[in-house]
């Protein structure tokens, strides 16, 4: 028996989907502009920071990236409770984003500084500048120009990552497809939404990215 395509069956569930790609949206913005942040610390812990802080930002980023993205928001969501600390869906669903992001942007950020040339961190001490301010004003911002590509597409692959978070009953769009197909059994149109859905959304958030480090880097728009 051949299967008929319905989509028509989906019409009355659109308010769900555009629930789900407003929690995506919101987890992506959130988790990504903070994990990004922490990126930077860790890498300017691992590159300049105290030398005692180092074997633990090291062990952070390599248990992270060394471990399931599922795993650590279960660990989150289910095993901090048993140590007080009681989170919401959609809060346990950030600070895992963030945790896990935050270990890969570590890495991609630690390389574009780790390029950056002997001379600009001598000018920067020539300026009498310390090494959080060498950092800051002399040597962030060129190595994030030199990374900006890898991590704009490790932040879209982070909210790939997101959809696991509907394990946790965050109505994002990987939930709002399991809902809507538990109700009409329409899995295949659902889940083909979906997936244009999270195309849509990867296409636009790359071309936000390139906008922003046009934005802020506009020597990159200079050399073209």
């Amino acid at each position: 028996m051949a299967y008929s395509l319905d989509f028509g069956a989906l019409a009355e569930y659109a308010p769900v989907f555009a629930k789900g790609v407003a929690i995506t949206v919101e987890l992506i913005a959130v988790g990504g502009t903070l994990g990004v942040a922490l990126g930077i610390a860790c890498a300017w812990v691992r590159t300049q920071g105290p030398k005692l802080l180092r074997p633990l930002v090291s062990l952070y980023v390599e248990l992270i990236r060394n471990t399931p993205f599922l795993i650590q928001l279960f660990f989150i969501f289910f095993g901090l409770p048993s140590i007080g600390v009681s989170l919401t869906e959609m809060q346990a669903a950030i600070l895992a984003m963030v945790v896990n992001l935050g270990a890969y942007a570590a890495e991609i950020i630690r390389a574009g500084i780790e390029a950056t040339p002997r001379g600009q961190f001598e000018a920067g001490s020539s300026l009498a500048m310390s090494r959080f301010q060498t950092f800051r004003y002399v040597v962030l911002a060129p190595a994030l120009q030199r990374i900006w590509p890898a991590l704009s597409s490790q932040i879209v692959i982070v909210m790939f990552g997101s959809a696991v978070c509907s394990q946790i009953a965050v109505e994002d769009i990987t939930f709002a497809a399991n809902f809507i197909q538990s109700r009409n059994f329409r899995a295949f149109e659902a889940y083909i939404v979906a997936t244009l859905l999270y195309l849509v959304l990867a296409l636009a958030l790359r071309q936000l990215m390139r906008l922003l480090g046009t934005a802020i880097f506009p020597r990159r728009r200079a050399a073209r």
